[in-house]
């Protein structure tokens, strides 16, 4: 045994001073390997739409349903099963609902309290006791494990009563509730991976990702959308310009300046004083404002959207000639317009522009803000870098997501690993060094973070900031993952072959099994299950086209969770579940609100279909965990070895 082995081994010794606590950990180690895999859930392409994704969070995408449904097979009708459902979905609304409604209060207690420990009883069936202890809420810890492991006999039966009656009589019952609620969640869900695209188009990023910071285990593949608004906390100038744009796009405006304290007064103001005698029609948002006491002036928005586009435009072209490493010196919008006869070229024709009106454009030099323009862009900046609430969710975004995830023989990314027309990785230059397939995406993931890391000032965080923009609309950025991004020519040409953006070859080999079952070996993933999740792109459900790609080697999880993708997905977004038997995806119909959903029981409408039903379980020992509790084992063994050959002496004053 080496010098560095017992260096090693007496830092274990030191959380296993015995013979016996070293063997126990061994024998519970052990146990642990042969119970079934927890729930994994997934969930991409969420797009601020909060109160749906609170909701299928909350349901499991129809996990907790089942448990009801197993628990009470036969002996509660389908409305009880509903209400039961809504209660542990929201408890603490169903309980200001009960005590308006409810005659017989104690009762109504006493048959909740007793249907909720049902549930929680199969929940956490799979689950040691270890793992299932450490998440109980700790005042009442030691009565939720009575009540849990609690066999039906006369003498039990007695004392399960009376600690049910103590419950209501001490006045507890209502966090009780909410806390077996919250226990039945985290059970029915053993860990959430989000595939991309948290932010824009709907109204609430910011409380999504304060729901996700206190999940018991979630990590997140970062979409092109996420990183843009990394790049804004980062102080990229050019995504902080994106990020409001898109905001005034889809009038998301309440997020901006009461989610993220950024003060838009001076856009206003800008926008009025620029564009305030000119038509500015074209640049209307995407939606109305619908909320009561919400600003009515659609044309303040129009001119809004239009000065902070133009200013998008121009901090693009400026990015671009800097970096000539992202070859996209052709997307360089306002160098390729001809600023005397109002037109635009694609290719080989001239697009009349349906503005013509940029009094702060130089035609001379149309990348080169005007001193206004500049001292607008360092307000919001400064006004992003300094948001704190901003600050955390990026920082959460950094601490759990990455561009890749493998996990448990999965491959978890939201855009591609971008490929050549014959199939074969696409190699990407910086500096002297070449790039492709995984060391490529790997190569991203730390750019990505030196833009928000590195020290300030440093040539590191400059890179890494105009990368963050790369990532959100680069060529055939792994996140993008097409050729170009046609903002510009969506807002100001009429053609609509204009504004095609053509995904990367990936997606013409993305159907085929061998490419696919190729893709996961170079990432060392071969488990017979192993399969690509992937988000990005809506699945056209309504057209017939499938979310399971060459022969269910890849799923699509992007159906339309969005509300401005649901009329060309024909559904309300896809999830998937992996669990010890099978993979599944749920298709989900559009949800209402979640005051419907309190006020009438009501959940989402889910048609659940089997990817792959498995031949036996999945078992925690064929999974990530399984590897690291084995190695965990064999260290353990070491130390068994190290005290009976006395290199190493037990301590019993430690003994726990």
């Amino acid at each position: 045994m080496t010098a560095q082995e017992i260096r090693y081994l007496k830092q274990l010794a030191r959380e296993y001073p015995t013979p016996q606590a070293a063997s126990a950990e061994i024998i519970n180690l052990t146990a642990i390997l042969n119970l079934p895999k927890g729930t994994e859930h997934f969930m991409s392409d969420i797009h601020g739409e909060h109160e749906a994704f609170l909701h299928i969070l909350n349901n499991g995408s129809g996990a907790v349903a089942s448990k009801i449904d197993k628990a009470f097979d036969g002996s509660l009708v389908s409305s009880e099963r509903r209400a039961l459902a809504a209660l542990i979905y929201y408890p603490r609304e169903k309980l200001i609902e009960a005590k308006a409604t409810v005659e017989d209060l104690h009762d109504w207690y006493c048959v909740t309290l007793r249907r909720l420990i049902a549930v929680v009883k199969l929940s956490t069936t799979k689950y040691s006791r270890s793992k299932v202890r450490k998440a109980l809420p700790k005042e009442f810890a030691y009565i939720m494990e009575e009540l849990i492991n609690t066999s039906s006999s006369p003498n039990r039966d007695r004392y399960y009563d009376n600690i049910i009656r103590a419950i209501i009589d001490t006045g507890v019952a209502d966090t009780f509730i909410t806390e077996m609620a919250t226990l039945i969640k985290r059970m029915s869900v053993d860990q959430l991976h989000i595939v991309g695209d948290i932010f824009d188009r709907g109204p609430h990023a910011d409380v999504i990702l304060d729901h996700l910071m206190t999940h018991h285990n979630v990590d997140i593949q970062w979409g092109n959308h996420d990183v843009m608004w990394m790049g804004a906390a980062a102080g990229s100038d050019v995504c902080v310009a994106t990020a409001v744009r898109n905001c005034v796009q889809y009038d998301n405006l309440d997020m901006l300046e009461n989610g993220y304290g950024i003060n838009l007064l001076p856009l206003a103001l800008f926008s009025n004083e620029q564009y305030g005698d000119s038509d500015s029609s074209v640049f209307k948002p995407r939606k109305l404002p619908e909320e009561p006491f919400k600003p009515r002036d659609l044309n303040l928005y129009a001119r809004m959207h239009k000065a902070i586009s133009v200013i998008q435009f121009k901090l693009e072209g400026q990015l671009i000639k800097r970096r000539s490493e992202f070859s996209m010196a052709d997307r360089d919008v306002l160098s390729r317009v001809d600023w005397e006869k109002g037109t635009y070229r694609v290719d080989d024709t001239d697009y009349p522009l349906k503005d013509t009106y940029f009094p702060t454009v130089d035609p001379k030099d149309p990348t080169r803000l005007s001193p206004e323009e500049e001292a607008l862009m360092q307000q919001l900046t400064a006004a992003f870098m300094h948001s704190e609430r901003l600050q955390q969710h990026a920082r959460f975004l950094y601490s759990v997501g990455s561009v890749y995830r493998c996990c448990n023989g999965n491959l978890l990314f939201h855009g591609c690993v971008p490929c050549n027309r014959d199939g074969s990785f696409m190699e990407f230059t910086f500096g002297r060094n070449v790039f492709a397939g995984r060391d490529f995406l790997d190569f991203c993931d730390s750019k990505a973070r030196e833009g928000y890391f590195a020290p300030e000032g440093s040539e590191e965080r400059a890179f890494g900031r105009d990368f963050l923009w790369f990532l959100w609309c680069g060529r055939h950025s792994p996140i993008f993952a097409r050729s170009h991004i046609t903002t510009f020519e969506r807002a100001l040409i009429a053609d609509k072959a204009t504004h095609k953006e053509p995904k990367n070859p990936y997606y013409e080999y993305y159907d085929d099994e061998d490419f696919c079952r190729e893709l996961l070996a170079s990432f060392g993933l071969n488990k017979p299950w192993s399969r690509i999740v992937n988000g990005h792109i809506p699945v056209k459900a309504k057209e017939g086209e499938n979310p399971c790609k060459a022969h269910g080697r890849l799923v699509v999880i992007d159906g339309g969770f969005c509300r401005a993708y649901q009329g060309q997905t024909g559904i309300a977004g896809y999830t998937m579940f992996f669990n010890s038997i099978s993979m599944r995806i749920a298709a989900h119909e559009p949800f209402t609100t979640i005051e419907d959903a309190v006020r009438h029981d009501k959940d989402i409408t889910s048609h659940s279909f089997t990817v792959e039903e498995f031949p036996k379980r999945v078992m925690v020992a064929d999974i990530d965990t399984g590897v690291e509790i084995r190695g965990r084992i064999e260290d353990l063994k070491k130390l068994l070895e190290a005290y009976r050959s006395g290199a190493i002496k037990a301590d019993p004053s430690k003994r726990k």
